[in-house]
């Protein structure tokens, strides 16, 4: 910032340098590469994409690349869930999406969000999910729990009692993770 005890060339000088200073920093970063990534927080922070970027080399199915879902967690309980799902990016952008808009508009709402954590963290039925989010209608709860059963998010895990399916869980868990960026 110029002040008017500064001279001018010494002020112009000092916005030309700093000026230099970010082109150069531009043309590092573009010239290390193009591609936008997360901010790197341990060497290994890439491990996973630069071996589906081996594979990517290799397997002519995905060369023009590749989505892949995986994780590994254990829920309460001990409940170990492991899962890995990869599919080409072509077949993913000639998918219908139109067709996923009901799966996606069920957890569109803060109550069934709510009630996924609650059902992943152990807490299954009915009257503990009401308890734990504090509602005081069952209906408003049955209505939410009947949109998640009917987008497969959920399902009924005896009387009164629902979980999420296992093949439901990592991909849940990458929705909420991608959307808190």
């Amino acid at each position: 910032m110029y002040h008017k005890t500064q001279d001018l060339d010494t002020w112009m000088s000092e916005v030309d340098r700093r000026l230099c200073a970010l082109e150069q920093t531009r043309t590092s970063n573009e010239t290390a590469g193009s591609a936008i990534t997360a901010p790197e927080s341990s060497p290994r922070t890439f491990w996973a994409l630069e071996e589906l970027q081996r594979q990517r080399q290799t397997e002519k199915s995905i060369a023009d690349g590749v989505v892949m879902l995986v994780g590994s967690v254990t829920l309460e309980g001990d409940v170990p869930v492991e899962w890995q799902e990869a599919r080409s990016s072509r077949e993913i952008l000639d998918s219908p999406w139109e067709e996923i808009a009901a799966s996606l508009a069920a957890l569109g709402h803060p109550v069934r969000l709510q009630i996924l954590q609650q059902v992943l963290s152990g807490i299954g039925t009915t009257a503990d999910i009401a308890e734990a989010l504090s509602l005081s209608s069952a209906g408003q709860l049955h209505h939410h729990l009947r949109q998640l059963v009917s987008a497969g998010w959920l399902r009924h895990a005896g009387r009164a009692a629902y979980e999420v399916p296992a093949s439901r869980i990592v991909p849940l868990l990458v929705i909420v993770h991608g959307s808190e960026s």
